[in-house]
């Protein structure tokens, strides 16, 4: 009798372990994103995933390599952390600053390109792909006269994810747009 309570037990468990792998399903049938939780381990991988992502991008079409910068990384973090306190995406900064104004803060004094932003739950990966979708959020990240970036995020209690990315030139002089830089955001993010 104990052995086959035993066996009853253990096949209950078993059973609520499967059930609990599955994943749980939306109204339409497909599964229910679940929310990416950057982790310390990810924190320190992020940059050079970005970094390979684009870099393979940029090689496809003959673009040169982008090399990451300090200054524009300390730029996006502090834009991300920014727009997560005012509850919106957008290229400005709550004290009214751009894009260029926060790369200057930091010391950078090349040529801005261009500012993506996005507001997920979705890894660098899946944001990155987003960007590449929409022509002027690609623009930014394929400009051929961009040879660093900056990557910054921040992500909140709930999961929800804002993400920065700042593309320059060191040695550019030519304005992609009126103003100096370009700034783009993809739709639906």
């Amino acid at each position: 009798m104990m052995k086959l309570a035993t066996v009853a037990l253990l096949s209950v468990l078993a059973l609520t372990a499967c059930q609990s792998q599955q994943p749980q399903l939306g109204p339409d049938g497909k599964p229910i994103p679940v929310a990416y939780k950057i982790t310390p381990r990810e924190e320190a991988e992020i940059p050079g995933r970005v970094a390979g992502q684009i870099n393979q991008l940029r090689a496809n079409v003959g673009a040169p390599p982008l090399m990451q910068n300090p200054m524009l990384d300390v730029a996006s973090k502090a834009h991300a952390r920014d727009m997560a306190a005012q509850n919106r995406a957008w290229h400005f900064g709550s004290d009214g600053s751009s894009p260029l104004d926060r790369i200057r803060r930091q010391g950078y004094m090349g040529h801005l390109i261009g500012e993506n932003i996005s507001e997920t739950y979705e890894n660098e990966i899946t944001t990155l792909n987003a960007w590449m979708q929409n022509r002027d959020t690609r623009d930014v990240i394929m400009d051929p006269r961009a040879t660093e970036f900056g990557v910054g995020w921040f992500q909140e209690p709930s999961g929800k994810i804002w993400w920065v990315l700042l593309t320059a030139g060191s040695g550019a002089t030519t304005p992609i747009a009126a103003g100096g830089y370009n700034v783009a955001s993809a739709p639906g993010l």
